[in-house]
């Protein structure tokens, strides 16, 4: 079993119009056996900007820390929150420069730009991105997710459309993943509000 297979999970961004989503499931396992089923992999850096980190549990809570810390820094020192596009390049570099001994994670980055245009991208543990107009996944439930979305996404969807496509496209790809699942967690947000939502899945 690979170290990025040793917890399960499951991220997907998707884009709207004018607004983005990002979810991910609630599994936290050592293997096949559940540790617990309220595990967060969602993170916020600022109100308009969002990380999900699949991969080692561990190692996504140390990476979550390092990327506030930077943050933070940028924000004193420019005085204004940092752009999706400029925050996706510090977390290439960050894991970039421990490629010898890297995080084992797979970062899922989406926000809203300038003019409020989403965002999305996704990266491989040593920091190479990947850029997509639609949607990003990744996790051990990536095949599926792959899938599901491809089959279910559609351009310039409104929120509360984009909200129940992810939201399927998630919960019918962890069905078919034994090492993620246990419900999901939606952030939708859009240029006036975020909404936070949990979903309840299949318990096995």
């Amino acid at each position: 079993m690979s170290i990025f297979e040793y917890n399960g999970s499951a991220v997907v961004a998707m884009v709207g119009k004018n607004c983005f989503a990002i979810a991910s499931d609630r599994r936290l396992g050592v293997q096949l056996q559940t540790i617990a089923t309220d595990f967060q992999r969602v993170f916020k850096i600022h109100d308009k900007l969002y990380i999900g980190l699949s991969g080692l549990a561990t190692d996504a809570q140390t990476l979550y820390q390092r990327l506030v810390f930077r943050h933070k820094l940028y924000q004193l020192r420019e005085e204004r929150d940092m752009k999706p596009q400029t925050f996706a390049s510090l977390v290439s570099a960050l894991l970039y420069e421990k490629r010898f001994g890297p995080y084992f994670c797979q970062p899922v980055i989406a926000g809203l730009g300038e003019d409020n245009e989403p965002f999305i991208c996704t990266m491989d543990c040593i920091g190479a991105k990947e850029l997509a107009k639609d949607f990003v996944v990744s996790g051990t439930a990536s095949e599926s997710l792959y899938g599901a979305c491809e089959s279910m996404y559609k351009p310039n969807m409104e929120p509360e459309e984009l909200f129940e496509t992810i939201s399927q496209a998630l919960l019918s790809s962890v069905d078919r993943d034994c090492l993620s699942g246990w419900g999901g967690y939606v952030l939708l947000v859009t240029p006036t509000e975020v909404q936070e939502r949990v979903l309840k899945g299949r318990m096995d």
